[in-house]
């Protein structure tokens, strides 16, 4: 009942959202859920800005095309022109950078997480400062659920990225060395 609302609402906000003028009104049902601002505070949603405006188009492109399947993102995307989808991707990336919480967090955990995203050479792709580049997204400051829930998604190969990457990654590391992982991303400073 409650997913049949969510896509209810969703639908009636991208009619809304197509008769809307500037992208900022256009854009303002994708932000009820990802946060005013581009800082969710939705369980298990993405914080969206500042994401790398490429990564943002090719994940729009799979909703739209259903290459990724989330029944409200799909709902949301399935009627937007290729001009649309650079639209919103180009606004996303000039929304702030989430801002890591005020408690710096464990610091054990966060030391662990550290390592391991060393070890696992997240640093790599992410960046340093896990700001992204280019068709990689943005984590620093991510939702610690968010990314507990996609890192678990991609080492049980329930989630599909545009390649195979990810899903290599996460092979060896362990449930635990997810939560540390996660953990130390949400609270990057």
């Amino acid at each position: 009942m409650y997913k049949k609302l969510i896509t209810a609402l969703a639908c009636a906000s991208i009619t809304f959202a197509a008769s809307a003028g500037t992208i900022q009104e256009r854009a303002a049902p994708c932000l009820a859920c990802h946060g005013e601002r581009g800082m969710s505070e939705t369980e298990n949603t993405p914080s969206l800005g500042a994401q790398q405006a490429a990564y943002v188009l090719i994940q729009l492109f799979m909703f739209r095309e259903k290459l990724r399947a989330f029944d409200t993102m799909n709902e949301m995307a399935k009627d937007l022109s290729d001009d649309d989808l650079r639209t919103f991707s180009d606004f996303i990336a000039t929304l702030p950078k989430p801002a890591p919480p005020a408690e710096a967090g464990d610091s054990a955990r966060v030391a662990h997480g550290q390592a391991l995203a060393h070890q696992y050479l997240c640093n790599n792709c992410h960046r340093p400062d896990f700001s992204g580049n280019d068709n990689v997204p943005r984590i620093a400051n991510q939702r610690e659920d968010y990314l507990n829930k996609t890192l678990s998604e991609y080492k049980d190969n329930t989630r599909h990225g545009y390649d195979g990457t990810m899903a290599d990654v996460m092979q060896p590391v362990t449930k635990e060395q997810i939560a540390d992982l996660a953990y130390y991303i949400a609270r990057y400073r």
